[in-house]
């Protein structure tokens, strides 16, 4: 193909080698392998192939109603044909009197059948046209389309490129051990029957072998990048527990541990412990305690000579970290201080020196800390909290503060589920924190529609006049921040008509307030001067105010699911009973109606993190890394949640018998590695 095509597939396909095109796989199939008679055509049958003589062609009808209607016959019965484009250019192809093989979808028009726009293909005497495949075909773009880039053009392209191939040109990469025991096809007959099978089966098993080997490559790649930094990365010794430690857990920690924070904490002493920088990943569902054990790590980090950095994405989030800590730590002589965007030059300058000389051990903030000007004393310890709102390059920035990194404590309240961890977050090691703390009581969850709007309220009231408070979120509307303030302000003003000053007061919260008014409006709702807070999902995570019982969220249904959970999560955080109350217009998709039901039926977050990888698939899911990692081209990871396992076993196998892929049966996977580094071990298309 000439380079305007070439270059044509690059933009709209990211097709660039052979091995590209031939990784671009079917959407689907048609059977054209079979003859079907005019008369067995029935409407059970969605696409059909007969074989007749063209008999007469006419154009009926004028202006829009204009049509070419052709009549095919068999030995069988007649056929009707129409075009309602193109209708000069058929007219000149197709020549009556001849035969044709005919393939098109199967319609009735006046209890006759009858074919629109089919593929037509004049028979050869001798030579036969019918397949003895299933025929591919392939995605495209209305850009291809117009250039003559067609499904039937890929598929003579792919062919010709399968038909030159031998099986020395297309290596193995799997061992064969793996091969025998799963019974996978080679990796090119494989390939051939993805494109071009004879039958279903063949397919299922070729499309069976790509996902194991999508997922063998995928896995492999990110345990070795694991392997590699256990091997070269170095990390500081916190080779004591001391007083900071023991002070604060024998006399200040206000609750006991649970078993599941207690399992965390011993998990990271051994790695803080071993020499090995940590790069430790801590999810814990909503109010589980992970700002505890982040503490207690920190406080193990001074008892070493370390300091401690904790970075959240928000300034609110960063505040609320702050006063949690200052406050458990108001009785020790350990210096916590904040650092955000919105930190006064005079107190910033304070803060430099401080974290210079090393007199604060705990610097809490935003991606503030990350700044040239901070420099630490002696950096040991780094927490990221909710990780997945920074770039990459932004959390490399933190390595750097001390001649060797930190040790890394990644913390997520977005519980990811087992098989999404085994792929994306390989290269992390893994804690999970399946536990609450005694005596948190399970939020009772209620859907309610528009018309019970006033129940609603007044239940809301009751909550109110006992002493407690209440959220109300409305949903971010991204297409328009107008739109999204306008529905916000409407909301505000409705709240307030139920709920009149100055019997209540109202803060709100939104996106076009400045940081310090969000900051003042929060504030006054943590201090209790408001008993009710407006607001859109900006008060999503980490806001914790113990004596809020009510979590009304309006048009529930625009939410995703682990946003509700995360949102749920502000409530039911003190000793009374919390309500969660998902308030929907009166029309719902069932999709919306699923996702609102599994709120009411469990509050378990890796429940709801595994149904919601069901429902919105991995790519969208919040907190995963947005890297290509998890854009696999036929894998699914919850459809092949066994084989995501099974592979992930097979990985740990090879890796902790051969970290280096050294011996005879690992040296295909070692060569095939090297290609793929290389990467363009084929030859260019255009």
């Amino acid at each position: 193909m000439g380079n305007q095509r070439g270059d044509l597939l690059l933009k709209e396909l990211n097709i660039s080698t052979f091995g590209d095109l031939l990784e671009h796989y079917p959407l689907r199939h048609i059977n054209r392998t079979q003859i079907n008679t005019i008369r067995s055509l029935n409407l059970s049958m969605e696409y059909a192939q007969v074989s007749g003589v063209l008999l007469s062609m006419d154009i009926v009808g004028s202006g829009r109603a204009k049509r070419l209607v052709a009549m095919l016959r068999d030995q069988s019965g007649l056929l009707e044909l129409v075009w309602f484009q193109g209708i000069q250019w058929v007219q000149k192809a197709l020549k009556p009197g001849v035969q044709y093989l005919c393939f098109g979808k199967v319609g009735f028009f006046n209890g006759k059948p009858q074919m629109a726009h089919p593929d037509m293909e004049m028979v050869i005497p001798g030579k036969t046209s019918v397949k003895n495949y299933l025929e591919p075909i392939y995605p495209s773009t209305e850009k291809l389309k117009a250039r003559g880039i067609t499904s039937k053009l890929i598929s003579s392209w792919v062919m010709l490129i399968l038909q030159k191939l031998q099986h020395p040109d297309f290596p193995e990469n799997l061992p064969d051990v793996i091969l025998q025991k799963y019974k996978l096809f080679p990796r090119l007959d494989a390939i051939r029957c993805i494109h071009f099978p004879v039958n279903e089966q063949q397919f299922h098993q070729a499309v069976r072998r790509l996902k194991f080997e999508e997922l063998f490559w995928a896995q492999l790649r990110i345990r070795l990048v694991r392997i590699t930094r256990k091997k070269n990365a170095k990390g500081w010794v916190f080779d004591k527990v001391g007083e900071a430690f023991n002070t604060f857990y024998e006399k200040h920690l206000p609750f006991s541990l649970t078993n599941a924070q207690k399992r965390v904490i011993r998990e990271i002493r051994n790695d803080t412990a071993s020499g090995i920088q940590m790069n430790r990943l801590l999810q814990g569902d909503v109010g589980s305690g992970k700002t505890i054990v982040a503490l207690l790590c920190m406080l193990i980090a001074a008892d070493n000579g370390f300091q401690s950095v904790m970075m959240a994405p928000t300034e609110v989030l960063a505040q609320q970290h702050f006063q949690t800590l200052r406050a458990l730590l108001k009785d020790m002589d350990v210096e916590v201080r904040l650092l955000t965007g919105s930190t006064p030059a005079r107190e910033r300058k304070e803060i430099l020196a401080g974290c210079a000389e090393g007199t604060i051990t705990l610097l809490v903030g935003t991606h503030a800390v990350i700044e040239d000007k901070v420099q630490f004393h002696n950096l040991g310890f780094a927490v990221v909290d909710e990780q997945h709102k920074f770039g990459v390059a932004q959390r490399a920035r933190l390595w750097g503060k001390n001649t060797m990194p930190p040790h890394v404590l990644i913390m997520t309240a977005t519980p990811i589920p087992r098989t999404l961890a085994l792929t994306a977050y390989g290269d992390l090691d893994y804690s999970v924190m399946d536990e609450l703390p005694p005596g948190r009581l399970e939020i009772k969850t209620m859907v309610r529609n528009e018309s019970a709007r006033p129940s609603v309220m007044q239940f809301v009231r009751s909550e109110l006049d006992a002493g407690r408070q209440a959220y109300f979120i409305y949903p971010l509307i991204e297409e328009s921040s107008k739109l999204e303030y306008e529905n916000l302000m409407k909301g505000y003003e409705e709240v307030k008509a139920f709920f009149p000053e100055p019997a209540y007061w109202v803060s709100m919260v939104h996106g076009k307030q400045t940081a310090a008014e969000k900051e003042t409006n929060m504030q006054r709702f943590v201090s209790g001067d408001t008993q009710i807070m407006v607001g859109t999902t900006v008060i999503e995570v980490g806001v914790n105010v113990p004596n809020a019982t009510v979590m009304v969220i309006e048009s529930a249904e625009k939410f995703g699911l682990s946003q509700l959970h995360q949102l749920r999560g502000r409530v039911g955080r003190g000793a009374e009973a919390s309500y969660c109350i998902l308030l929907t217009g009166n029309k719902l998709s069932n999709d919306a109606r699923e996702r609102l039901q599994i709120m009411v039926q469990t509050n378990d977050g890796f429940k709801i993190a595994e149904k919601d990888l069901e429902l919105r698939g991995p790519g969208e899911i919040d907190g995963t890394r947005q890297s290509g990692l998890l854009q696999f081209k036929l894998a699914n990871l919850l459809e092949d949640k066994r084989m995501v396992e099974a592979v992930s076993e097979e990985v740990d196998t090879i890796l902790d018998a051969d970290p280096n892929l050294a011996l005879p049966e690992h040296l295909r996977v070692q060569q095939f590695l090297k290609i793929q580094r290389g990467k363009t071990a084929w030859s260019k298309i255009a």
